[in-house]
């Protein structure tokens, strides 16, 4: 009997040895969160959620068991397969919804940008660590061509939200390579003078027929239904507005688990995917969605303190724009519902319902938890 339980402790520890107690706590407790969400916004399909569920945390594990450095040694060859895959969609891809995102490969389906959101940050950090004592104004120019092949073939999808997700997670490493404030000042500030004059201008351009350069018409109708929802209440603001209102009728505390009217009375569209966050905030109110950013706080903070430690350059870069790349699927997605970014079907991370994303998300913790056990187990 001693020998059985020797035995089962052993094991216990050898499989437990890759995750971190920290990330995995957090992740145990969004997880939760969203088996109980989703029994309220999608009973029907907790049990396949579920089942994804188990799906991303083994894949979590197994990429949380490869050594970091091993991890960053197979990203050429990974960016290298989805720039070509991306091509092959644009090419032959099949349109679902007016996008041509899936490859069909026969025997299974592929969606060549959810993986690029971890390739892409993989092979920069890869990159700028085997220039690490050289890195110029070359590296970068190279970099940016990197990172702007692929969410070009993205954008001309069109998929407008991961190509969003894509560049972020290229600049987040950009950024933490050291690029220059002085060549990140002038983008910010001419972003700025555009986001300005287009907010005072915004009304005119909606109501004209002039094309928008680099934008297609539903992409020009997102924009403007952010400016004023009310526009067409029953049509393309109808997501926001009824998104808002339930979140503002939740109040402090929520009207209680499987309460919310918005909910079930099936006027708050997409509620099990992109617009849960609404489902949380009208069920369990300012509390409730405390309490849900408080894990985000944690992740983020707990992400950032295995960028510190670790022990390369290459870890350091992709430890931090993986953290980050939470952090931007955390702001969209609620900036989006609440009626402050337009929607562009970004998910809230964990807690929406879907594989893609989730799967995403679990291979991005499981490459934080290998990055922390290289310097944990020097």
């Amino acid at each position: 009997m001693i020998g059985r339980r020797f035995h089962f402790s052993a094991l216990l520890q050898a499989i437990l040895r890759p995750i971190d107690p920290t990330l995995g706590t957090i992740l145990f407790g969004l997880l939760v969160y969203a088996v109980i969400v989703q029994s309220s916004a999608a009973p029907d399909l907790i049990s396949k959620q579920i089942l994804l569920i188990l799906l991303a945390l083994v894949l979590m594990w197994v990429v949380a068991s490869i050594p970091a450095q091993r991890l960053l040694s197979i990203a050429p060859a990974l960016y290298v397969a989805c720039v070509a895959l991306l091509v092959l969609v644009n090419l032959f891809g099949e349109v679902s919804k007016g996008a041509q995102r899936w490859l069909n490969l026969g025997f299974i389906r592929v969606q060549p940008s959810e993986v690029m959101k971890i390739a892409m940050p993989m092979a920069l950090a890869w990159f700028f660590q085997k220039r690490e004592g050289f890195i110029s104004w070359q590296e970068f120019f190279v970099a940016m061509v990197l990172l702007l092949v692929p969410v070009a073939l993205i954008a001309k999808q069109p998929d407008l939200g991961t190509a969003v997700l894509v560049c972020a997670a290229g600049i987040y490493v950009i950024f933490f390579a050291g690029l220059s404030w002085k060549l990140i000042a002038p983008v910010v500030i001419v972003g700025a003078v555009a986001i300005g004059a287009f907010a005072i201008s915004g009304d005119q351009l909606c109501q004209s027929d002039i094309e928008w350069p680099g934008m297609r018409e539903y992409q020009k109708q997102r924009v403007c239904t952010l400016l004023d929802p009310t526009r067409d209440p029953l049509g393309k603001g109808f997501h926001i507005i009824q998104s808002t209102i339930a979140i503002g009728s939740g109040g402090f505390d929520g009207k209680g688990w499987r309460e919310g009217t918005q909910t079930h009375l099936a006027f708050l569209p997409e509620r099990h995917t992109d617009f849960v966050f609404a489902v949380l905030s009208e069920e369990f109110g300012f509390l409730g969605a405390l309490v849900l950013l408080g894990l985000y706080l944690a992740l983020l903070v707990r992400g950032f303190f295995i960028a510190a430690a670790a022990q390369t350059l290459g870890s350091r870069l992709l430890a931090g724009a993986m953290t980050m790349i939470f952090f931007t699927y955390v702001f969209v997605n609620i900036g989006m519902v609440s009626g402050i970014l337009p929607v562009v079907g970004v998910p809230l991370p964990f807690i929406s319902y879907g594989g893609t994303a989730l799967v995403t998300l679990c291979i991005g913790l499981g490459i934080l938890m290998s990055i922390r056990r290289n310097w944990q187990d020097r």
